[in-house]
């Protein structure tokens, strides 16, 4: 129910935790610390709570019949993850854009997902996926933060329990440290360990998901990049050039090179290749840069490669020539990689 169920129950958890930590260690060690050190509080307390608003409380990542054709002009399809011949989403009957996908727990199809976070009780995509992240670090450095004020408060009982023993065995230091978490209490020792011991949840799961922008993928992408590269440890991958086979589809069409003149202008069945026993042949998809009506979509990158995989490790039959088995996801191009720089820069406006 928790976390397989749309509920703002995580949510409340959460937001308790962080107000009751830092409302019971600043009634306790307010007096105790400088001014210098208390300065800084406001804003660092202050700035989960803004982005986890504006995470929650986000919506236009959701796709809608009037936002519809804005969305599908934001990314192309690149023919690998995406394709714009993918049939309507069953639950929400819109057609799918690019790097979209459907929600079990919000029922609604998400602009460029990432994943759905119990946390805050959100899908994360195109728009909050930036305030996400900023949660991330603001509670990871608001953690740290902290944790080196209790650790400024308890340091001189450490030290004076320390002292006063004769030797400096592992016992007297585990005593002396006792004595700390003791004198400073729940609301003080408690807290920074709490605090100090948690810090790298938030940060870890930042640091992820900055090498995935680096990447130019999301969560969602980065699981679908996962099963074509299993199909490719297992040689059932292959690769062409978009314009070669359109070549070789013209070819057909007029007759030359021994393919005929039937079927040369539709959409040409393989039997007994690509996933489910039949495979489309990909010589007269659209070309990237296109959204699923036509119109063109404005992205800086394209690519001229098309990949499928098949059922029996063969390339398609007729084109055996004109595909080449690639091993690894190195042999791919991702057209949502704009380079590791640009890709934050792209995160940082919302898209």
């Amino acid at each position: 129910y928790l976390f397989y169920e749309q509920n703002p129950v995580v949510l409340i958890i959460f937001l308790l935790l962080l107000t009751l930590s830092s409302t019971l260690f600043l009634w306790n060690a307010s007096h105790r610390l400088p001014t210098v050190l208390l300065l800084p509080i406001p804003l660092l307390l202050a700035l989960p709570y803004s982005f986890t608003y504006l995470t929650v409380t986000h919506q236009t990542h959701f796709i809608t019949p009037s936002n519809l054709h804005s969305r599908l002009r934001d990314y192309p399809y690149d023919h690998i993850l995406f394709h714009p011949a993918t049939p309507a989403c069953r639950t929400c009957a819109l057609p799918k854009p690019a790097r979209s996908k459907h929600c079990s727990l919000c029922q609604r199809c998400v602009a460029k997902s990432d994943h759905h976070c119990p946390w805050v009780n959100n899908c994360l995509g195109r728009g909050n996926y930036r305030y996400f992240l900023a949660l991330l670090l603001s509670l990871g450095v608001l953690q740290i933060y902290g944790a080196c004020l209790s650790l400024y408060i308890l340091r001189p009982i450490y030290h004076s329990s320390t002292q006063s023993r004769s030797h400096n065995s592992w016992t007297d230091i585990g005593d002396a440290i006792v004595s700390a978490i003791n004198q400073g209490g729940l609301s003080i020792a408690g807290v920074g360990l709490l605090a100090a011991s948690t810090a790298a949840l938030p940060l870890g799961l930042l640091a992820y998901h900055c090498y995935l922008i680096w990447a130019g993928m999301t969560t969602n992408e980065s699981q679908k990049w996962a099963d074509w590269r299993d199909d490719m440890a297992d040689g059932y991958v292959f690769k062409a050039s978009r314009a070669q086979l359109r070549t070789w589809n013209r070819l057909r069409k007029y007759g030359v090179g021994g393919g005929g003149g039937g079927g040369g202008g539709e959409w040409q069945r393989v039997n007994g290749h690509g996933q489910g026993g039949v495979a489309e042949n990909p010589a007269l998809s659209i070309g990237v840069g296109e959204d699923g009506d036509g119109s063109e979509v404005l992205w800086p990158t394209s690519s001229d490669q098309v990949v499928v995989r098949t059922n029996d490790g063969k390339p398609p039959v007729g084109q055996e020539a004109l595909w080449t088995r690639i091993w690894s996801l190195d042999e791919v191009e991702n057209v949502y990689d704009l380079g590791g720089w640009e890709n934050f820069v792209e995160v940082w406006r919302g898209r």
